[in-house]
């Protein structure tokens, strides 16, 4: 196996209050090779050469959902270890309520879709270790290992 080759992610949860009910923005990809027709959280992408996480949060929440967001706003809430099959990640999840403008399809070849739905009642077509990150923001847990049954 290839030394220091595990690529670093970024995962972006925008949160809205409707009707006293926290609610999440889903994305429905397609034609990327990972999880095609399954739910991601609003936005996520792999951290590039020289660029922080929270600098890559911002430009994939640009590129994908057509808002910019105030790098002082998104908060972090969790890391993921995540093996996936023979391949391991590093996922820093971040979390985001306050944005201007409409969240939209920036990249249609890459998202068929954008949902609001309640943070406790997500679709049982969610990506499985966005699940496990949803629960984790829930209940405050910072850190988890995935895949390493």
């Amino acid at each position: 196996m290839e030394r220091f080759t595990a690529p670093a992610g970024v995962v972006l949860m925008l949160t809205r209050e409707t009707d006293g009910k926290k609610q999440i923005l889903l994305q429905r990809r397609q034609n990327t090779g990972f999880a095609d027709g399954l739910f991601d959280l609003s936005c996520s992408g792999h951290v590039e050469k020289g660029e922080s996480m929270s600098d890559a949060v911002l430009r994939e929440c640009c590129e994908e959902l057509g808002i910019c967001l105030n790098k002082g706003k998104i908060k972090f809430f969790c890391f993921i270890h995540k093996l996936d099959g023979d391949k391991i990640y590093y996922y820093g999840y971040f979390v985001c309520n306050e944005f201007d403008g409409q969240p939209a399809v920036m990249e249609p070849e890459k998202c068929s879709e954008l949902l609001w739905t309640d943070i406790d009642n997500l679709p049982c077509d969610v990506i499985p270790d966005r699940v496990a990150a949803v629960k984790a923001y829930i209940n405050g847990v910072q850190y988890l290992e995935y895949g390493w049954e």
